[in-house]
C-alpha cells in the first residue's frame, strides 16, 4: 500500500509563497504520475497540477504562472510551490498518485493523502 503524507499548509497572508510537500512511502509500477488537488468549502474537488515520470506537467488555469509542481524522484517527494496566493486559493490540498491518464481527471489516481489545509487571509 502506498501512503502519501502532505505537509506545509497553514494560515498564509495574501501574496504569500508557501510550499507544500508530499512524501510517498514508495513508488510502485502503477504510479507514473503525481498530482495536487484541492477542495474549497462548498465546491467540487479540482485538479491543481500534475506531473508525470517524464516531467511533463499540467496546471489548472487559475494557477498557471503562480504555482509550480515538481518532484524529487530520489526521495519520493512531490512539491507544490505556490506564489501570489489569494483568498480564492483557500482549500484543503490533497496529494494524489496513480496513472497519468487518471490524475488529470476529477477522479484522480489510485492513491490519496489525507490533505493539508491552506487558508489565505486577505
Amino acid at each position: 500500500q502506498v501512503q502519501l503524507v502532505e505537509s506545509g499548509g497553514g494560515l498564509v497572508q495574501a501574496g504569500g509563497s508557501p510550499r507544500l510537500s508530499c512524501a510517498a512511502s514508495k513508488i510502485t509500477f502503477s504510479i507514473d504520475a503525481m498530482a495536487w488537488f484541492r477542495q474549497a468549502p462548498g465546491k467540487q474537488r479540482e485538479l491543481v497540477a500534475a506531473i508525470n515520470s517524464a516531467s511533463q506537467t499540467t496546471y489548472t488555469g487559475s494557477v498557471k504562472g503562480r504555482f509550480a509542481i515538481s518532484r524529487d524522484n530520489a526521495k519520493n517527494i512531490l512539491y507544490l510551490q505556490m506564489n501570489s496566493l489569494n483568498p480564492e486559493d483557500t482549500a484543503v490540498y490533497y496529494c494524489n498518485a496513480g496513472s497519468w491518464n487518471l490524475v488529470q481527471t476529477m477522479r484522480g489516481g489510485r492513491y490519496w493523502g489525507q490533505g493539508t489545509q491552506v487558508t489565505v487571509s486577505s
